[in-house]
């Protein structure tokens, strides 16, 4: 059988952060047969900060389809060239981000292993309640560089 990975990049949904601040987040949905990858299917929301997207407009309107559009495209793009990269595939952090919930930071202490549950546990219990292996100590790690 022939080894194939695929990577949806939907669902956009408008965040406020403040009465001022506003982004857009979206979910990323893999599905491959790939032994790189430790869970088969998943789908994850993420805020992205990528290369080769188009251009932010200073002019940006959350509710502008066609430029949400664009960008949505952007992101598939780009992660279905990481998703078949050899190199890139062989990092736990691409991993977590593209299969667990875990916020940046957790998914550093995670891969450096700093947490109580490993790699594969994160990705595989992130649908029914990853808090189940988190304690309160794991909140207070600091922030760090991103993945």
């Amino acid at each position: 059988m022939q080894e194939f990975t695929a990577v949806w990049v939907r669902d956009p949904r408008i965040q406020k952060e403040d009465f001022w601040h506003a982004y857009m987040d979206y979910e990323i949905c893999i599905h491959t047969n790939s032994l790189a990858f430790t869970k088969k299917s998943s789908c994850v929301r993420r805020r992205t900060h990528l290369p080769k997207l188009p251009p932010k407009n200073p002019f940006f309107s959350l509710n502008n389809a066609r430029e949400i559009g664009a960008r949505m495209e952007g992101l598939r793009k780009f992660l279905e060239v990481v998703v078949h990269s050899p190199v890139l595939l062989s990092d736990s952090c691409l991993h977590l981000f593209l299969q667990s919930q875990l916020s940046v930071k957790k998914i550093k202490a995670c891969a450096e292993g700093r947490s109580r549950y490993t790699v594969s546990e994160a990705i595989h219990n992130f649908g029914s309640g990853i808090k189940r292996f988190e304690s309160d100590s794991e909140e207070n790690v600091e922030e760090e560089e991103d993945c």
